[in-house]
């Protein structure tokens, strides 16, 4: 041991690429009323189909909470 600290790495620490953004929007395409189900499906990448049963289910027992969150989204999403 000659006390003299190891060798530094001489190349710079890159960040690993992160995955592009993507934006929750109302889709134009695959919509039953405002496009609001098949906008969020594709987003989060699950069936259309399975997204609109649950907002109906969640409509019927949730007190109308789902149905005042979906008439918000209806407003504040912008369409693709």
């Amino acid at each position: 041991m000659t006390g003299q600290p190891a060798p530094q790495n001489s190349q710079s620490y890159v960040p690993p690429a992160t995955a592009p953004r993507r934006r929750l929007t109302r889709s134009q395409d695959d919509r039953m009323v405002a496009g609001v189900c098949a906008g969020l499906a594709r987003h989060l990448g699950l069936d259309p189909t399975l997204v609109r049963l649950l907002t109906v289910l969640g409509v019927v027992f949730g007190f109308g909470s789902v149905a005042i969150a979906y008439l918000v989204a209806w407003v504040v999403l912008p369409e693709d």
